[in-house]
């Protein structure tokens, strides 16, 4: 898979939605469907990004018993969006649940299944006081990281900051999602660990995720081809 910006549709209703990708015309881009839009419309929503021709990440972030994970991404199975996650704190079990859940009769998979380690909204202070994770942010996003590999995982949820340690532990060919990714000088709302999409890059970051830059900007689709230009460099 490609190097590419994602862009997160964290809105309330399908009108919203449609009305925003139709400013793309025949542009393609990649977009993040989540939990507030999910719950809105249901699945239909996807099947309809997806005849459209959109490349879909569906961020439901799963985290349940293994039977209940395993039965989840079973019914998500046939939707055939190209990447999907779920919480690496669910454990081992619970992933390898998941990625039999995505597994067709035949042995195949299609779906990219990736784990969310650390949430970037999270601080250090926040991961030892409330969390209880005595240990360092990066010792945690890296050990996760690990798990979701060996437990056959395609890659990882995390900060760009983490994205070259993690390669370096998990190979250059596990993917590293990366939200918390804004324009210089841009707001950082609501997340800690943050990155411009050009350092994103350069730190090795295989997806960034960027929602409000993009969706809250005068011209939606010039924040994107900026956001593009700024990662991919030349290859935008």
């Amino acid at each position: 898979m490609a190097k590419d910006v994602i862009i997160a549709l964290d809105m309330p209703n399908r009108a919203s939605v449609m009305s925003f990708l139709d400013r793309f015309g025949g542009e393609k881009p990649w977009v993040k469907i989540g939990m507030e839009l999910f719950y809105a419309e249901g699945p239909e929503i996807v099947r309809e990004i997806k005849r459209r021709g959109f490349h879909i990440f569906l961020d439901l972030k799963l985290c349940d018993i293994p039977n209940t994970v395993r039965g989840a991404m079973r019914s998500l199975r046939p939707l055939g969006v190209d990447i999907i996650n779920l919480h690496a704190f669910g454990a081992a079990e619970m992933m390898r649940a998941a990625v039999e859940g995505l597994t067709d009769e035949d042995g195949g998979r299609e779906t990219k299944l990736i784990a969310v380690t650390i949430l970037t909204s999270t601080s250090e202070e926040a991961l030892r006081r409330e969390m209880l994770i005595d240990r360092p942010m990066a010792d945690a996003c890296i050990a996760y990281a690990e798990n979701a590999k060996g437990a056959g995982l395609d890659g990882v949820v995390c900060s760009p900051l983490e994205s070259p340690v993690i390669h370096g532990r998990c190979g250059e060919g596990f993917l590293t999602v990366t939200p918390g990714v804004r324009f210089a000088g841009g707001e950082r709302g609501d997340q800690v660990r943050v990155t411009t999409p050009e350092k994103a890059s350069a730190l090795g970051s295989d997806y960034i995720v960027m929602g409000r830059p993009i969706t809250g900007a005068a011209d939606p689709v010039a924040a994107w081809e900026r956001a593009r230009a700024e990662f991919l460099g030349g290859n935008a």
